[in-house]
């Protein structure tokens, strides 16, 4: 299979219809999802949007699932194999799914396949490991009695994910979630609803119990709050937006005070010392602000850089942005794809035009849309953008960009750069360059973030978790503490019979 081949591409299925209790169902709500592919600005497909019959449905498909038994009550080390075989399956469909991810939100083909595919099955197979290897306490007690603290699932949860990683994303939520015996209604994005329609089939193909993973295609204003409302949902997971976040606290607050986990945006910076590989700090830098169209909430958007070696950073930068002008999604060697949406190049351009308007100045890129080829005038592309001159105060030093614009803020000291890289309300990820082990300690304990990357960025492994503080959300995902979300301690006590 050629990954590029767009005849392969224009022949997946596109069925609509949402996926509860284990079966393809006919939503009640009247409005309707055009997905439009950012790649050329097809319309791909038609969705019924989820309303709040809808979402009821769901939920007490997943409640009777998951109060009978059928998933809640397995053992810990069979829900393991299935969820095994679940990323098994995922990995046996990956082509297939990279090609919808790529013609849904524009990410380069490749990227989906060898990145965000391999991320999905590593993440739920990891946690299918997991499962038979989490040990219950049994603290010290009295000689008459016996102390247990054991961990039990919180019921029903609700997923609600982004659509710039749709599936890795959808994973992080599912693999403890599933894990912990809960069960799940997921609300995709509704740009990217079809993959993870596709990747609710393969649960079940893999064993998956009816209804305890259950697909809801929707709008946020019905369907996420629907689902952030509803008195049966134990716990809602949220990945996306610091407004929206912070609407679905509201919605719990308002309800019946449900968990909520929300993980949300970033400002993140890489800080520069002197003493850095300094072409590979500026290099990676650009490159994990320029990654996947810089649709990432732990995005490098900020380089704060020593003025003692600013000039070879940006030079850098400025190299690795022409390496990462966008192509063709469908496209094996593209290094860069389309942006999710119109809408969302808008908004992207408009925060580079304001930071000009500010007295920022370009390096590299432009203030307009890019056209790969005549064949993609209607994409929604945006070369990578560099801005040198950016200032503390700007906004565009302050606020989410969330596309591949890097600005270049220069320092003259060490805590210079620690109190800008801290100068923002958000608390995600942080990078930091520097040859010297001591500064590299002190200070990435200075760093307000919840990830900080020692001369690298966007490294780690399942076993590191994942999420920030401030702004950017509290909870993590990833890791063995991801579970802590989706369970409850449960302390017992057990008076013995004297002798």
């Amino acid at each position: 299979m050629r990954l590029h081949d767009a005849a392969l591409a224009a022949g997946l299925d596109w069925s609509a219809g949402h996926l509860v209790d284990g079966r393809r169902v006919q939503p009640h709500g009247e409005r309707e999802i055009t997905v439009v592919s950012p790649r050329d600005g097809s319309v791909v497909g038609l969705l019924a949007a989820a309303d709040r019959t809808d979402v009821d449905q769901a939920v007490r498909a997943a409640r009777l699932a998951f109060e009978d038994g059928r998933w809640s009550r397995l053992p810990a080390a069979r829900r393991g194999e299935i969820l095994i075989r679940f990323a098994d399956t995922v990995a046996a469909h990956a082509e297939e799914l990279a090609l919808r991810i790529a013609i849904e939100m524009g990410k380069p083909v490749r990227e989906a396949l060898d990145v965000e595919l391999a991320a999905v099955a590593g993440c739920l197979r990891w946690y299918g490991q997991l499962s038979d290897k989490l040990a219950d306490e049994n603290p010290a007690s009295p000689g008459d009695a016996l102390a247990l603290v054991t961990r039990e699932p919180a019921g029903v949860v609700a997923a609600v994910v982004p659509w710039n990683f749709p599936l890795t994303m959808t994973a992080w939520k599912l693999g403890p979630a599933l894990l912990a015996g809960n069960s799940v209604v997921l609300k995709p994005a509704e740009q990217t609803s079809f993959s993870a329609l596709r990747l609710g089939e393969l649960a079940l193909a893999a064993g998956l119990p009816a209804g305890v993973l259950n697909v809801l295609p929707g709008f946020g204003p019905e369907a996420g709050e629907a689902l952030g409302r509803h008195p049966d949902v134990d716990v809602l997971a949220f990945t996306g937006s610091v407004a929206v976040g912070r609407r679905f606290l509201g919605y719990a607050a308002e309800s019946n005070g449900k968990r909520v986990w929300p993980e949300l945006g970033g400002k993140s910076a890489s800080v520069i010392l002197p003493d850095a590989d300094v072409a590979k700090a500026g290099r990676t830098t650009a490159w994990a602000c320029f990654y996947n169209q810089g649709q990432m909430c732990s995005a490098s958007s900020r380089m704060i850089v020593h003025r003692d070696v600013a000039d070879e950073a940006i030079a850098a930068a400025v190299e690795e942005a022409r390496r990462m002008r966008p192509a063709d999604p469908l496209d094996a060697d593209a290094p860069s794809g389309a942006l999710v949406s119109e809408a969302h190049l808008a908004r992207v351009l408009g925060h580079v035009r304001g930071a000009l308007r500010d007295g920022a100045t370009l390096a590299a890129g432009t203030a307009e849309r890019f056209v790969p080829s005549e064949a993609l005038v209607r994409g929604s592309y945006l070369a990578p953008v560099v801005l040198t001159g950016v200032t503390e105060k700007m906004s565009i030093a302050q606020e989410e960009v969330f596309g591949p614009v890097l600005s270049v803020l220069v320092v003259d000291s060490t805590d210079e750069a620690v109190r800008l890289a801290n100068a923002t309300p958000y608390g995600l990820a942080a990078g930091l360059w520097t040859r010297d082990l001591s500064t590299a300690h002190t200070v990435a304990r200075r760093l307000k973030a919840g990830s900080v990357w020692v001369n690298c960025y966007e490294e780690g492994s399942m076993a590191m978790p994942f999420g920030g503080t401030g702004a950017s959300g509290f909870g993590r995902d990833k890791s063995a503490h991801a579970i802590d979300k989706y369970t409850d301690l449960k302390s017992t006590w057990f008076q013995l019979e004297p002798r």
